[in-house]
């Protein structure tokens, strides 16, 4: 019996009893499945549990949200981060919607062909909303199977992925298929840690993990070293009038869409707002490819006059309106200090 083949019941076993208490758990409708997937990307759990709160609270079916106006999703979005996902989910509402008649497809292959949904959250929606026996493996669930078969090959490889999924759907419990995935993620998110020693001791498959039984946890999984991110250095105006901050809209395509943004990446002789010019802050971003160093400045123009398409926001638009990404938040508190 290999090591996947021993793994389904003492998992299952552990699970039961080290669960994560998590909302969409409680209430795991497909829609409910697609938008905390979704929303988990990339996206610690923790960061999620309000904003997936507040998400269906404002929107709670496939109807609402493929109706919602952009700029009230983006607001909904804000400081989440990577807001392709959620254009991506209303692309999937829509298509539910015109396609498939506000019903949520319950086969595999149309759950896939949704935007945004790649093989692992088709994997997980099908698995917990639908009970089919499909893996969704992702990069917790990559690192659990290359410790426990002591795989050495790339798991940032595709063919890697598509070997591990094969091998998990002989396994996979046929009458368990969504607790089993959701088992092997909770194992990974906090037994089989990422980035040092897993906490091998708490592991229901430590007395037949093969990493284990060589000594060779660390080690394991194997990843091609990730190229280094482009540096971008930028000078961010924050440019204030009678209580007001102006804001700009960035392009409809590229990074941050369609979001609004303290003016920036313009010279001094570029800024078209002229008035007295103060150094206030630097701060940092990091996105996936890109470190933006951030030079802020305020500015205190003689007259409201602002280019086309500028606008000028108050704490009530800032609040409620305006959906700015999180890379300018180390510059808030300036910002609420002047309007």
């Amino acid at each position: 019996m290999t090591e996947l083949e021993r793994l389904p019941i003492p998992l299952l076993t552990w699970y039961h009893d080290n669960a994560r208490t998590l909302p969409w758990r409680s209430d795991p409708t497909p829609y409910h499945v697609l938008v905390s997937e979704l929303m988990l990307q990339q996206t610690r759990v923790a960061a999620v549990l309000d904003y997936y709160a507040r998400f269906l609270a404002a929107l709670p079916t496939v109807r609402d949200l493929a109706a919602c106006p952009e700029e009230e999703l983006m607001k909904l979005w804000q400081g989440l981060g990577y807001y392709s996902r959620a254009r991506n989910l209303q692309r999937a509402a829509r298509v539910i919607m015109d396609r498939h008649g506000g019903v949520f497809p319950s086969d595999y292959e149309s759950i896939r062909a949704l935007p945004g949904v790649g093989d692992y959250t088709a994997g997980a929606i099908s698995s917990i909303a639908f009970g089919l026996p499909v893996p969704a493996v992702d990069g917790n669930v990559l690192r659990v199977v290359s410790r426990l078969t002591a795989d050495r090959r790339d798991v940032t490889l595709a063919e890697t992925k598509r070997t591990v999924t094969e091998a998990l759907k002989a396994v996979i419990p046929l009458d368990a298929p969504g607790t089993f995935n959701q088992a092997l993620m909770d194992l990974g998110a906090t037994v089989c840690l990422p980035n040092g020693a897993p906490l091998c001791d708490r592991c229901p498959a430590r007395y037949f993990c093969a990493a284990h039984r060589e000594g060779m946890e660390e080690e394991l999984p194997v990843k091609a070293p990730k190229r280094p991110r482009r540096v971008e250095e930028r000078t961010v105006w924050l440019i204030f009038y009678e209580n007001r901050v102006a804001l700009r809209q960035r392009p409809a395509k590229g990074l941050l869409s369609g979001l609004w943004e303290y003016p920036n990446d313009l010279s001094p002789a570029e800024c078209p707002v002229a008035g007295e010019t103060d150094l206030a802050a630097t701060g940092k971003h990091i996105f996936t490819h890109i470190e933006w160093h951030m030079t802020a400045y305020t500015v205190a123009p003689t007259c409201p006059d602002l280019p086309d398409g500028w606008v000028w926001a108050d704490r009530a638009a800032l609040a409620e309106k305006y959906a700015l990404p999180s890379a300018f938040r180390c510059f808030a508190h300036i910002v609420l200090e002047n309007i």
